[in-house]
């Protein structure tokens, strides 16, 4: 009896389990339109508009050292990132600051013989850093006009007696010494800012320090291992530089009248 349990015992404990969600299609629902209620009459509001829309090609060459001997680069995914994006007003000159993400997948070798090897595919993330100062050519609206802050200091008459030494109908008119006054100004103008549209990076990679391994290796004649890469990226983004401005809307009538 002992021996019919212990047989019985494992069979259950190797059992799958398994569960799954019951899946299946959404059924279509109605809807009805419901026409907005828009503003009648005119207003204005506070909208980023377009200052300039431009195409800007940026150069990069790099080195990456990999963290192992590489055989084969299998792909390479690339991100855009702009970090920063800075217009200085009253020099009409954007300064452009990112990096590319790229992800490198490559494979290694654990065993081999002259026939051909085996190994991992590993991959290696680095940011590649770029920059660059390019003129701005307003095409669309020029930026509003920067205003300066100020400050201004004003004074009160102040009469008084001379000493001794002057006549006794002579007198001192001048700024009162005794005080300061001032006045300050402020203004918080509103900075522009970009907005990426696209970006294509077309890049050249070249594989440096290719070579065999010690002879005691058995590897394929045309395998060599490498692991620094050296990269020509040619990067060509678009952008938009905005504004924040206040814009006057008309009144909804106006334009129902016009259409």
């Amino acid at each position: 009896m002992l021996e019919k349990v212990s047989s019985i015992i494992p069979f259950k404990f190797m059992e799958p389990d398994i569960s799954y969600d019951e899946t299946g299609t959404e059924p279509s629902c109605s809807n009805t339109p419901v026409k907005p209620s828009p503003v009648t009459v005119g207003a204005i509001a506070k909208i980023p508009i377009v200052l300039a829309e431009m195409s800007i090609q940026v150069n990069v060459d790099s080195t990456i050292t990999l963290p192992e001997p590489a055989f084969e680069i299998k792909q390479i995914k690339k991100k855009l990132k702009l970090t920063q994006c800075m217009l200085v007003q009253n020099t009409n000159k954007l300064f452009l600051k990112g990096f590319v993400r790229k992800n490198i997948d490559y494979s290694t070798r654990t065993g081999s013989n002259m026939e051909g090897f085996c190994g991992d595919i590993r991959h290696c993330t680095v940011n590649i850093p770029w920059s660059c100062v390019t003129p701005v050519i307003y095409n669309v609206a020029k930026p509003a006009p920067v205003r300066f802050n100020s400050t201004d200091e004003f004074q009160y008459l102040r009469t008084g007696g001379l000493g001794n030494e002057f006549a006794e109908k002579d007198f001192l008119q001048s700024g009162d010494f005794s005080e300061f006054n001032q006045v300050s100004t402020e203004y918080f103008n509103d900075l522009p800012f970009c907005e990426l549209v696209s970006a294509t990076i077309t890049e050249f990679d070249e594989l440096l320090g290719r070579k065999r391994i010690k002879n005691s290796v058995k590897l394929p004649f045309e395998e060599f291992e490498f692991r620094a890469i050296e990269e020509k990226m040619v990067i060509d983004l678009t952008l938009k530089v905005l504004q924040k401005r206040q814009v006057a809307i008309p009144a909804f009538m106006d334009l129902a009248k016009k259409c």
